[in-house]
């Protein structure tokens, strides 16, 4: 296997696992929540009791244009995937 697509494949189930960080600290704490509706990007960086998710500056350009009113909207913005222009081609 390309080591550059197992790279790839790693840095995505990476962010998906922070992903899911994220929305299970807003389903379980309602200020969290607000603040991530609020201003996504804000309340990633203060992180959630003491947790720090580490996403990088393109998953935090990601969060920077979601605008969502509800949880659920949010999840659905999140869940589109991120341009990975960036990245070599090789990993397309």
């Amino acid at each position: 296997m390309n080591q550059n697509r197992t790279t790839h494949s790693n840095k995505d189930m990476n962010f998906s696992q922070e992903y899911s960080r994220i929305l299970s600290a807003a389903v379980i704490n309602a200020r969290f929540r607000q603040a991530l509706l609020s201003n996504p990007v804000q309340a990633v960086t203060t992180g959630y009791w003491g947790e720090k998710f580490q996403l990088g500056s393109e998953e935090r350009k990601h969060l920077a244009s979601i605008r969502a009113n509800s949880l659920a909207e949010f999840a659905t913005q999140l869940a589109t995937p991120v341009s990975h222009a960036s990245l070599p081609a090789a990993c397309d």
